[in-house]
């Protein structure tokens, strides 16, 4: 799996930086990042799905590290392509408008600080109920969202780990 994983993500990362070579961030070229990386995501749960994982640490090193930074590149990308589409014209319009974004930002923080802090601090004692498939528990919390996705290929936390790695890299692009 990690090999294959690895393999994957270069070739994304890659195929991305040579996209980026321009200096702009037109919308073009976001839309075919972002349908990269839905590529690469589809081919990497294809892999999962088929091969499945050696072990629990496997599992959870899969979901709580390597699936997030792929899905935090489509939050970032999609973050992007949304702030690039809705930007008003003006210097002052634009400064209060990523302002606005910027507290968006903080009131994720705000509301998820628990998780930072867990997730910051490397810790690993719920690893086992966060990043392992069909281990949910109602009582840590849980984003309705996790009842609407592929539950084949999602755990109850790894969207949330994905969301921390991609609004850092959205603080930064603001």
């Amino acid at each position: 799996m990690e090999k294959h994983y690895n393999e994957v993500l270069l070739k994304l990362e890659t195929t991305i930086n040579d996209l980026e070579i321009e200096a702009d961030y037109s919308i073009q070229r976001i839309e075919t990042v972002i349908h990269l990386i839905l590529e690469c995501l589809s081919e990497v749960k294809e892999h999962i799905l088929k091969k499945g994982f050696k072990n629990v640490g496997e599992e959870i090193r899969f979901f709580k590290h390597q699936k997030s930074i792929i899905v935090a590149k489509l939050i970032y990308y999609n973050a992007i392509y949304k702030i690039e589409t809705k930007k008003p014209y003006g210097a002052q319009p634009i400064k209060k408008y990523l302002n606005i974004e910027l507290k968006k930002l903080k009131r994720y923080f705000d509301n998820n600080l628990d998780f930072y802090k867990c997730y910051r601090t490397n810790n690993t004692s719920l690893d086992d109920k966060l990043f392992i498939r069909g281990k949910h528990d109602i009582k840590l919390c849980l984003d309705t969202g996790y009842f609407q996705s592929d539950l084949t290929f999602s755990t109850s936390h790894d969207y949330k780990v994905a969301k921390i790695i991609g609004n850092d890299l959205i603080q930064v692009y603001i």
